[in-house]
């Protein structure tokens, strides 16, 4: 199993990176998670539209899913179109919401294009074993697990610390989990965000092999925030930046 990184700039993209999105590939299937504003220019260095094997949205934040409305026009518009339906799985309500962010009537919405699934506790996508569960942030959220033969890799999305968080991550291979709040900062929010320490934490907690920080905003440091990371896990830190591969 590998992991691409496609965007890791957090919030907003960023001056060197697009906003969060992320290539799973195993078998020759090639699993997307997330596609945040920004990231399907960049993800077209890597593979073409029509090699998508599906797509696996943590929430519906712009910077996490915004870019399924330029895939929704290259699935219909672009020479060789119109292309295999592509799997879309995500919260309850995504196909509406894309379709609102497309300005296109509901009924068929992107539908036609894209074939949208609610995300379940546990799916099988291409050759991977999928789980997932809720995490801590203003709309439904969820961490990713996916599994392929005894191999696992956990994103976290976007949350809050919580235990269902460690509960999932329990034993991973490699942890992808956001680091966007500063430490020790008073004028953090609770429950949108993790902050290093917190990033650290959560991975010790759950035993995981490797810790891959990412979903820096652009006006904070990979560089630092990873390093704090160190504080609270003892096992290896590493920083995703755009095009990092990652073997699992």
């Amino acid at each position: 199993m590998k992991l691409t990184v496609i965007g890791c700039s957090g919030s907003v993209p960023g001056p060197d990176s697009a906003a969060s999105s992320y290539l799973v590939t195993a078998e020759g299937f090639h699993l997307i998670l997330d596609l945040g504003s920004g990231s399907l220019g960049s993800l077209q260095r890597h593979l073409a539209v029509s090699e998508i094997g599906a797509v696996g949205l943590s929430h519906l934040h712009p910077d996490h899913c915004m870019d399924l409305c330029g895939l929704y026009v290259a699935a219909k518009y672009a020479p060789g179109a119109p292309i295999p339906r592509i799997p879309v799985f995500g919260p309850r309500g995504t196909a509406g919401r894309m379709a609102l962010a497309y300005d296109l009537p509901t009924n068929p919405g992107m539908e036609e294009e894209l074939e949208f699934h609610a995300w379940q506790e546990v799916q099988t996508i291409g050759p991977f074993t999928v789980r997932t569960a809720p995490m801590v942030h203003p709309v439904p959220a969820y961490a990713i697990r996916v599994e392929h033969g005894n191999k696992s890799l956990v994103y976290t999305g976007d949350t809050g610390p919580n235990d269902a968080l460690v509960d999932l991550a329990r034993g991973a291979d490699l942890l992808l989990s956001e680091a966007a709040l500063p430490d020790n900062d008073p004028r953090n929010p609770t429950n949108l965000h993790l902050t290093p320490a917190d990033a650290g934490e959560q991975a010790k907690k759950a035993g995981v092999s490797r810790l891959v920080i990412t979903h820096v905003p652009p006006w904070y440091d990979r560089a630092t925030q990873a390093e704090h990371a160190r504080r609270t896990y003892p096992g290896p830190v590493e920083i995703a930046t755009p095009h990092a591969v990652f073997d699992i």
